[in-house]
């Protein structure tokens, strides 16, 4: 099998719902616990090739991270966005599911069917 991965935060009921949706299809991702273990910048960069979104697409503005670090601000490009998110994860949006070289982010969970 290709790189099958979830970025995942068991907390999240949306993404316990993707991992559902891909154990019930028969697909086993290697799970990225990526607020124990947050990716870097080169790793959130291969990311969002794969998602073929912008930095700002891929973050959570409804985190108290978001608004303390002034990430609202239209003028940050996707670096400073890309450097918020390694140092605060819990700025991701989730899940994230990487399949066959494509990514997609799981809002609604069902989403990571279509990679399937």
């Amino acid at each position: 099998m290709s790189d099958t991965r979830l970025y995942h935060n068991p907390r999240c009921s949306k993404s316990r719902a993707a991992l559902e949706l891909l154990q019930a299809n028969g697909i086993e991702p290697r799970i990225v616990a990526y607020l124990d273990s947050a990716p870097d910048a080169d790793e959130l960069c291969d990311l969002l090739r794969l998602l073929a979104l912008p930095a700002r697409a891929l973050l959570r503005s409804g985190e108290d991270a978001y608004a303390a670090l002034g990430l609202d601000d239209p003028a940050l490009d996707d670096d400073a966005l890309i450097a918020a998110m390694a140092a605060h994860p819990q700025l991701i949006e989730r899940p994230v599911f990487v399949h066959n070289g494509r990514a997609l982010i799981g809002r609604p969970p069902e989403r990571v069917l279509d990679l399937l």
